[in-house]
């Protein structure tokens, strides 16, 4: 282990992130809105604080090494929480606590849209614009832009991409240097931001809040200017929009890459877990729109429209809302956050199992049934015609696993601190699977919960976020064996 090397790269990516804090300043000092302050001595904190932990081993040099790279993946998104969390807690409005303001920005930079504040509308603009900015930058990975920068740092970056990229498959490159993956990567994420801006702009939307939706709406995080999320336009066409890039957003980006290469779209037809993608999201569009309409709760047109709009919101773990889904009639509500497990493709910027472990666990349960049938046959498991490798589909069974006994555990926890089972349940999926709005006290917000359940929700957003095996992995003797 190289601890003093990583250290180095920590104390470096902490002064990187401080600088992230002149937008909002900006924003600050246009608007006048009081919250200058806050942010500008968040910057010296966080600024000095890297300085301090880079300036004793700033002579170290050396290549990372796996176990190195997992270390620094978890280190950085446990500082970034907390420095992130400091203007937050130095701002006069809102005035909040140290546990809410660590997790108001873990949920930002995981993107899972769970929120603390109430009376959003009333915020100031910088501090509206900072938890925005806080779901771009965690969209597509921290680390990701790091490994871009990395060969300047001196250290070797493919350890921490293997440790970050979601998915089964961890050693694909969609570039021969991975500082070139990583920047084409975040032009096609920049390209999508500056379009869905234009989109909400032209829909209606003011500048601020098309610029402040696009970041979340692209990071699929949910957050948003107005206590009603996108149900405060009540507009078809800025909801039409937000489901095009909650959609686009949620497909592997490997999948746009290929289709900026080529100038083709047909790949995405033809790829399995995208199709596979789609017709889950028919499905729950389809259930949600029939429920709806059976049961009179809105006429069909409407049923359509908040159907379409909260089944690709929660199936993606965007979370935004045009309706309280949380009341919608008999298994309705039950239904959605289900889809929220499942979440994105894989090397997408969505939450969740991802699409395509779902897909391999469907297809190794067939795979089960026929061997009852045939005891003697070698059945392989294949996606796009293609066997996928034993040691994968272990893989996926041991994550699927480690997943499901995480939940039950902090679903436990949860409900030892007093909180009602179904909050709980929706509590602890809303956040592992970085999807934000959950059910019962959580419906709206999590600013009534205590906050010995916030801080274990805090560790169920990391989980989620680093996909559940590059955090226990610490916790295992065998990492720290020499």
């Amino acid at each position: 282990m190289h601890i003093q090397i990583i250290l180095r790269v920590i104390g470096l990516l902490i002064m990187i992130f401080s600088l992230t804090l002149l937008p909002p300043i900006i924003v600050s000092l246009i608007y006048q809105d009081g919250a200058l302050q806050a942010f500008l001595s968040a910057l010296l904190i966080n600024l000095v604080s890297g300085l301090v932990i880079w300036f004793p081993f700033r002579k170290h040099r050396g290549d990372l090494r796996i176990r190195d790279g997992f270390l620094v993946t978890v280190l950085f998104w446990s500082t970034l929480g907390l420095f992130g969390s400091v203007p937050f807690f130095l701002a006069t409005d809102p005035h909040l606590s140290f546990t809410d303001s660590l997790f108001e920005s873990l949920s930002g930079l995981t993107t899972t849209g769970a929120t603390i504040l109430t009376a959003i509308d009333d915020l100031p603009q910088s501090i509206l614009f900072y938890r925005q900015w806080l779901q771009w930058l965690g969209g597509m990975g921290i680390i990701v832009l790091a490994v871009a920068i990395m060969p300047m740092l001196g250290v070797g970056g493919m350890q921490l991409y293997r440790a970050e990229t979601p998915g089964p498959v961890k050693d694909s490159k969609l570039t021969p240097r991975i500082a070139e993956t990583a920047k084409a990567l975040w032009y096609i994420y920049a390209t999508l931001t500056v379009v869905c801006t234009l989109g909400f702009w032209a829909a209606g939307m003011s500048f601020f809040d098309a610029l402040c939706h696009s970041f979340s709406t692209v990071a699929i995080g949910g957050f948003s200017t107005h206590d009603a999320s996108i149900g405060y336009f009540n507009s078809v066409t800025i909801e039409i929009i937000c489901t095009i890039f909650m959609v686009i957003s949620a497909l592997n980006f490997g999948l746009h890459f290929y289709a900026w290469r080529t100038r083709s779209v047909w790949h995405y037809f033809k790829d399995p877990e995208a199709r596979f993608f789609f017709f889950l999201l028919g499905s729950a569009i389809s259930l949600s729109t029939l429920v709806l309409i059976l049961t009179s709760t809105f006429d069909w047109q409407t049923s359509l429209r908040y159907a379409i709009f909260e089944s690709v919101s929660i199936a993606t773990t965007a979370g935004f809302s045009t309706s309280d889904f949380s009341v919608w009639p008999h298994f309705l509500p039950f239904l959605l956050i289900v889809t929220s497990f499942a979440g994105g493709c894989a090397s997408s910027t969505g939450g969740g199992m991802k699409v395509i472990r779902i897909l391999l666990i469907l297809k190794q349960g067939f795979r089960e049934i026929q061997r009852l049938v045939h005891p003697n046959a070698v059945i392989p498991v294949k996606v796009g015609g293609k066997a996928i490798q034993e040691r994968v589909v272990s893989a996926v069974w041991g994550f699927f696993s480690a997943y499901l006994l995480v939940y039950v555990i902090l679903m436990i926890g949860l409900m030892a601190t007093g909180i009602d089972q179904v909050t709980a349940w929706s509590a602890v999926a809303a956040t592992l699977n970085n999807l934000g709005p959950g059910l019962g006290e959580v419906a709206a917000n999590f600013a009534s919960i205590n906050d010995p359940s916030k801080w274990m929700l805090c560790f169920a957003m990391l989980l989620g976020r680093l996909e559940v095996f590059t955090l226990l992995v610490l916790f295992t003797p065998m990492f720290w064996q020499k």
